[in-house]
């Protein structure tokens, strides 16, 4: 299993970037797909999650301005961002669990300038 995400950049306080992450290998419909990020000095955390049901989970510190979503038959999973604040600076890594094995992408750079 490979992950490819894109979609990072640099964005202004307060805007928006969405965050696309690509499955491929042999995976389909994986259990959970997620989305974590590190900022420098600090250690790796969870963003948001989707099980394949659909539920979801996020972080404290971005609920109500980050949705997750995720397309089953193409294997993708997103991260819309909004209302973006410099303490989101950080790169983004998707995360994928299926049937136990737990399978990272390279990550990708969001900065967020004041």
């Amino acid at each position: 299993v490979q992950l490819q995400a894109s979609g990072g950049g640099l964005v202004q306080l307060g805007g928006s970037l969405r965050l696309s992450c690509a499955a491929s290998g042999s995976i389909s419909s994986p259990n959970v797909m997620a989305w974590y990020r590190q900022a420098p000095g600090k250690q790796r955390e969870l963003v948001a999650l989707m099980i394949r049901d659909g539920g979801t989970s996020y972080s404290d510190s971005v609920k109500g301005r980050f949705t997750i979503s995720r397309d089953n038959p193409r294997n993708m999973v997103y991260l819309q961002m909004s209302s973006l604040k410099p303490e989101d600076t950080a790169v983004y890594y998707c995360n994928v669990v299926h049937l136990g094995v737990s399978t990272w992408g390279q990550g990708t750079q969001v900065t967020v300038s004041s």
